[in-house]
């Protein structure tokens, strides 16, 4: 795995994946940026959820569950003083679909926490506290659990 990371200017830079993908990322305006970009470690929460969100629904899908979607909202606490690290984050998943089984949904939320998502685990061997909750949302009804 590789990717390439070039300064623009200011505090901006363009991030190239080894999958060929670019992505601008930027600082705040009050730290000299543009707000043109996710910051560095907004980026590190969108990639540990969609880590985590991957595992979920491929977990599900070869249950044979109906998900019709997965959203995760992720939240964090960072350290006051630098580095800065993250100390706490909480992943919510809502999965939706017919007559998801919330059993299923709950195990493939702590199998991915706990044997696949390389990113939630590494950051979680880190010293960042993990904490993982879930709904299950019956398509076009009201939530279960």
């Amino acid at each position: 795995m590789q990717t390439t990371v070039t300064w623009k200017g200011a505090v901006q830079f363009e991030a190239v994946s080894g999958s060929g993908h670019t992505l601008t990322l930027d600082g705040a305006p009050e730290s000299g940026g543009a707000n043109a970009g996710p910051r560095p470690m907004e980026l590190v929460l969108m990639g540990t959820a969609g880590c985590s969100s991957y595992d979920v629904v491929h977990i599900l899908k070869k249950q044979r569950e109906k998900v019709a979607t997965c959203v995760a909202t992720v939240t964090a606490e960072r350290a006051d003083e630098p580095p800065r690290v993250f100390t706490r984050i909480h992943m919510h998943f809502v999965v939706s679909g017919e007559g998801l089984n919330e059993a299923k949904v709950g195990r493939a939320v702590a199998l991915s926490a706990e044997k696949y998502c390389s990113a939630s685990i590494m950051l979680g061997r880190g010293g960042v506290n993990i904490e993982h909750s879930f709904e299950v949302v019956e398509q076009g009804g009201e939530a279960q659990g």
